[in-house]
């Protein structure tokens, strides 16, 4: 019936068209039992659907490509355990750095990242105070590696690691040290960086990470939490970020950004209980002198906040003010 844009990374639209398709038709032919089967089945698949994403095959980026503006290193990493490896891929202005060096934005989900860089979003970094993008992804033609993301991106709890839908999670201390230690390191080699200005972006699973980087080390100073995930497991986060003190966080930047477009979606991320709690950690962070913002994207869903929080942070580490909504 519909299909959503690749570039948005998720398929909801297209599962509607599936679920109310042939099979209510050739099941039953009374019209207005159709109509409520269909209804009934719209809202089913649209609540299994979400956050499911595209899965399709990505072609050339931009570093394959080439751009007028940016030019591109890549390098291959492998985790410790050697389970996960890494194509993790260098924007580096063509513009002379600051005196103080670039800016440096490392980007989660390098593959997807890359798929929706374009010459002209380079053209109008490089108009400002461009970042260098450090866009880490996994060495595969897809968009994403569920199976790496889900145990990199999330923290272990107190009852052991987690089970993220089938897929084991709780490896966030051993891909951050690899970020830290051996990633950033390569990334950032003979480049003139300004490592006050080093800053993350994650989304979902990504956006948990960045939470907790933000708990846990000083590498970064700006963290970008795009609809983070803190379903019951990692609800936890809020609560530990509810207890950092100023000494501890008034040297970085904390940015919430949220879309409420998946409230009716009955999902662990849509409820606006979510929303409500990340204001209110947002609020009793800044009465405690630690910068933190709450951004909403009013109307935007899970996915399609993955395009529109990565070029808030963009814009924002290029110079451009990031306004607060609630």
């Amino acid at each position: 019936m519909f299909t959503r844009s690749s570039k948005n990374g998720y398929t909801f639209n297209r599962l509607i068209s599936f679920c109310t398709g042939g099979f209510v038709n050739s099941c039953v032919t009374d019209t207005a039992v159709i109509r409520r089967l269909a209804a009934f089945l719209l809202l089913l698949c649209a609540a299994n659907s979400y956050a499911r994403p595209d899965m399709t095959p990505l072609g050339p980026n931009i570093a394959d490509k080439g751009s007028a503006f940016y030019h591109f290193a890549i390098n291959t990493f492998d985790s410790a355990d050697g389970k996960r490896h890494y194509n993790v891929w260098t924007a580096i202005p063509n513009k002379k750095p600051p005196a103080r060096g670039y800016p440096v934005l490392y980007l989660l989900d390098g593959n997807a990242v890359m798929d929706r860089l374009s010459d002209d979003l380079l053209q109008k970094l490089s108009q400002r105070d461009p970042p260098v993008l450090v866009a880490i992804g996994y060495q595969t033609d897809l968009p994403f590696d569920l199976t790496a993301r889900a145990y990199d991106y999330t923290p272990a709890t107190q009852s052991g690691p987690q089970n993220l839908r089938g897929r084991a999670g709780g490896g966030s201390a051993v891909f951050r040290a690899l970020l830290e230690h051996t990633i950033a390191p390569q990334a950032e080699k003979d480049l003139a960086i300004d490592p006050q200005k080093r800053a993350l972006w994650g989304h979902s699973y990504g956006g948990l990470f960045v939470l907790e980087s933000f708990l846990a080390s000083d590498f970064f100073h700006s963290f970008y939490a795009a609809v983070p995930s803190l379903d019951r497991n990692n609800a936890a986060l809020l609560s530990a970020l509810e207890h950092v003190n100023k000494a501890q966080g008034s040297q970085k930047s904390l940015w919430f950004m949220e879309g409420d477009g998946d409230r009716k979606a009955r999902d662990e991320n849509a409820t606006s209980d979510v929303l409500n709690a990340v204001s209110q950690t947002v609020s009793r962070l800044r009465s405690r002198g630690i910068p933190a913002t709450y951004r909403l994207y009013p109307g935007l869903t899970h996915g399609a906040m993955f395009a529109a929080s990565m070029h808030s942070a963009l814009w924002h580490m290029s110079g451009e003010t990031f306004p607060e909504a609630e």
